[in-house]
């Protein structure tokens, strides 16, 4: 991509590993600018790569080769403070604490089109572009429930939600959460490593329960290629 909206935050410094990870965020405010401001201001003490509109306006913050300070206490797949390996993305969306959202189309097609042009020229797999909430389960909700993973996945920028020869492994409760565990989450609580899972893969009903349907998605989602998003 080319066509940015530059607004410099001054919030960023050196990174100490290469760039893997892309994580998504909604702004969880009521308002683009407001975000901005808010993750231009040396006081914050936040910020991120990118900002999406919900026009699908891109708003480049950070350059690339500096770390933004976006997810805070994060773990996945081994890595801790993931904002030394990651592109942070935050896409404008009240959230849940003002009024959760649909995303927008033209915002969507935006965020598809930034995500691609960073995995492709980071070469990320898409098992590790992930939201928020996939690596800080225990404080975030975002980008949530109504984000269209499904869109992402059918371009192969995201994992998709597995659909094809499911199979129960019957796991016990720490089963579940090895297997949680050695697919990327922090179990470390319990309850919001496996809240978050569903909130990704299985968004219409998140309740907290280990039942077959996650411990089918999950055991094919450890597979080599996981099928579905059809």
């Amino acid at each position: 991509m080319s066509e940015y909206i530059e607004r410099p935050s001054p919030n960023h410094d050196a990174r100490s590993r290469p760039i893997s990870m892309i994580v998504l965020h909604y702004t969880d405010m009521l308002s683009a600018e407001e975000a901005i401001a808010k993750l231009c201001d040396p006081e914050a003490g936040v910020s991120a790569h990118y900002l999406v509109t919900k026009v699908g306006e891109v708003v480049r913050l950070v350059p690339e080769e500096r770390r933004a300070w976006h997810a805070g206490r994060s773990y996945w797949r081994g890595l801790t403070n993931v904002n030394d390996d990651s592109i942070g993305i935050e896409i404008d969306n009240p959230g849940h604490s003002n009024g959760y959202e649909p995303f927008p189309d033209a915002q969507i097609d935006a965020v598809i089109r930034l995500v691609a042009d960073i995995k492709q020229r980071h070469r990320i797999g898409r098992g590790n572009v992930v939201g928020h909430s996939d690596v800080a389960p225990a404080r975030k909700r975002d980008p949530g429930e109504l984000f269209p993973w499904g869109q992402l996945a059918r371009l192969r920028l995201a994992l998709p939600r597995p659909t094809k020869n499911l199979m129960d492994p019957d796991w016990t409760e720490a089963g579940f959460l090895l297997a949680l565990e050695r697919f990327g989450y922090d179990v470390s609580d319990k309850l919001a490593a496996i809240i978050a899972f569903q909130r990704r893969f299985r968004p219409e009903l998140i309740d907290g329960d280990i039942d077959a349907e996650c411990r089918m998605i999950l055991l094919a989602l450890l597979l080599p290629r996981p099928q579905g998003d059809d």
